[in-house]
């Protein structure tokens, strides 16, 4: 049996702060906020309810109401010693944006249940887990039967003519379906609280591992907080150019009888009416022409570049094109125009704990799926005023990680002594007389290592036939033989631990029984997102956090004062300087100019 208060007036509210002044002295008090949507820093967005609960009782405070009620939110929310919330970033923003409450007063009293989630089980529901959203978390561990009161609040968004997008701004506050659904939220939320403590205590999860996780996600609230400079023209332009370049490569793809470029039936049959042989198949049967295959057959890489191994298909350019400048309108320049707040700032989402690794990622836009070598959208993001744009990027972190985990002791000498790592394995598997092209492939294999990329995907990457790939990949492992060792023996403990494997750390990382041989991408993987977030908290230490912008993969960008930037760079540099296992981790920084896109060719 639970109840749901909702108060209408200073008496309801009195009784509230009695009712938190004695929970708060018992326990966490659950914590969570209900808004207009996720975009927390665009115009006209709004936050409607905060929401306090216990085990068996939730207050549902009307902030949109002002007055006394924000009052008495403010009052819990300043005064309490801890808070459970879940997913603790979107509400220490949305706090400390909109209600004033900092998220540096907010994060150090807070216990994140989904931080808790993910070092239980990584895994979303899709991949075998639990999941690590609050109702699949309660559905798990609570009750399966409890009511699905977001599927009802998405029935009355329907039959009010509302959408999930629009529902949450223009649902009426009072709607009681909207106030259950708010306050069971913190009751689940209490409730799941000690299940994952007695979970990660059960597993043997330290406590140092879950305040760990708690100040990286700080570190990153901040930055999401602080935002980048959009230039405003210049994306404008590029929104324009980006519409005109999808419909002109369409176009083009029309002339070879695709009318819809997305519809890959009519993409299939007429690369193979151009003579084009597709061999790769869906789960379900259909002729495979993911962007993998279109950009293979367009001569390019997973990085846009091309090969040099065959005649370019035109109507597989067209089509990879065309999906591109589509996507790339959409997905940044459009949503940083759409998305900017009155400063002219734009504040992509940083997710701290993202992947089944720990990997961290950026959304709303997914900036870390940009390529490598482009500049275009990277230049719609600037420093500050004054400032230059800094990054600094872990030196082939994967391998060297790959050698401190593996012991792989010829690649540690060649890392100590300073030689280049790619030169020195094509130096072993060819000999002394090793070209350019043995050490693409050499590199490609040690990648694949670390990814769990096959000979099929390596030779695409590379350009070079697969039996090459093969015979360097039988050579690497006999050069460096640790790795199949390590391998091994990580498989084993896995079986040993119901298919978990251990990162160095003491992440818990679950194995697909189908996919044991990616037990090197996690462990590395992980390793390494591990090393970029001991790095943060040597920057946040050394005073640098004011200057920090984004993580991306090993990179971490930064807006510097431009007087200041040689000196600045050397200390990220240094902050990202540490020993791993006998190993150095090293970094590079570079300075830029005002755009992000200057690190990557924009003249700018």
């Amino acid at each position: 049996m639970v109840t749901v208060y909702v108060p209408e007036d200073r008496t309801d509210l009195d009784v509230f702060l009695e009712w938190a002044r004695a929970s708060a002295m018992a326990g966490p008090l659950a914590l969570d906020t209900e808004t207009t949507g996720l975009d927390i820093f665009s115009p006209g967005y709004r936050l409607r309810t905060v929401q306090f609960g216990t085990r068996d009782t939730a207050y549902v405070i009307h902030w949109e109401r002002g007055g006394h009620f924000r009052q008495a939110a403010l009052t819990v929310l300043r005064n309490a010693h801890k808070f459970t919330i879940h997913n603790a970033p979107f509400d220490w923003l949305v706090l400390d944006t909109h209600a004033g409450i900092t998220l540096e007063e907010l994060a150090p009293k807070t216990i994140d249940t989904k931080i808790l989630a993910a070092l239980v089980d990584p895994r979303q529901a899709m991949e075998g887990g639990i999941g690590t959203g609050l109702k699949p978390l309660s559905g798990y561990y609570i009750d399966p039967s409890a009511p699905d009161t977001q599927g009802d609040l998405t029935a009355v968004f329907r039959s009010m003519g509302l959408t999930k997008a629009t529902g949450w701004a223009r649902i009426p506050l009072d709607h009681p379906i909207y106030n259950l659904y708010a306050g069971l939220d913190v009751i689940l939320g209490s409730r799941i609280l000690p299940i994952l403590v007695s979970e990660l205590d059960r597993l043997g999860v330290r406590d140092a591992l879950r305040q760990y996780e708690h100040e990286i996600a700080r570190i990153c609230a901040v930055m999401q907080r602080t935002g980048m400079v959009l230039d405003p023209e210049y994306t404008r332009t590029l929104d324009d150019a980006l519409r005109t370049e999808a419909e002109e490569f369409a176009a083009v793809a029309a002339r070879y009888g695709v009318e819809n470029i997305n519809a890959t039936r009519q993409v299939s049959e007429a690369l193979l009416g151009m003579g084009e042989t597709l061999t790769e198949r869906t789960a379900s049967g259909a002729v495979k022409v993911d962007k993998a295959v279109l950009l293979a057959l367009a001569d390019r890489n997973m990085q846009w570049e091309p090969l040099g191994s065959r005649t370019p298909n035109p109507l597989a350019e067209a089509v990879v094109r065309s999906k591109r400048a589509g996507k790339w309108r959409s997905a940044y320049a459009s949503t940083f125009l759409d998305t900017v707040d009155a400063n002219g700032r734009v504040h992509p989402m940083i997710n701290a704990l993202q992947a089944r690794t720990g990997r961290m990622s950026v959304t709303g836009p997914a900036l870390q799926t940009l390529p490598s070598s482009d500049f275009m959208i990277r230049r719609c993001l600037l420093a500050d005023e004054g400032h230059v744009m800094v990054s600094t990027d872990f030196a082939a972190v994967e391998m060297r990680v790959l050698a401190a985990l593996a012991d792989v002791k010829r690649m540690k000498e060649a890392i100590s002594r300073g030689i280049d790592l790619h030169d020195f394995t094509a130096g072993l598997v060819y000999g002394e007389g090793f070209t350019k092209k043995h050490r693409k492939i050499c590199k490609g294999v040690g990648f694949g290592t670390v990814y769990g990329g096959g000979p099929v995907t390596i030779a695409r990457q590379t350009g070079a036939p697969e039996d090459d790939v093969r015979y360097a990949q039988g050579r690497y492992h006999r050069v460096y033989p640790e790795i199949k060792r390590t391998a091994s023996r990580w498989q084993r403990e896995a079986f040993a631990d119901g298919m978990v494997t251990v990162s160095i750390t003491g992440r818990r990382l679950p194995l697909d029984r189908d996919r044991t041989y990616a037990v090197v991408n996690y462990q590395v993987q992980s390793a390494a997102r591990d090393c970029l977030g001991q790095a943060m908290l040597h920057m946040e230490e050394s005073g640098l956090l004011p200057y920090l912008r984004l993580p991306i993969h090993d990179e971490v960008l930064a807006s510097v004062p431009a007087g200041e930037a040689e000196e600045l760079a050397r200390e990220i540099e240094k902050c990202m300087t540490f020993d791993l296992m006998g190993v150095p981790i090293a970094a590079e920084a570079e300075i830029g100019g005002r755009s992000w896109g200057s690190l990557y060719g924009a003249d700018y």
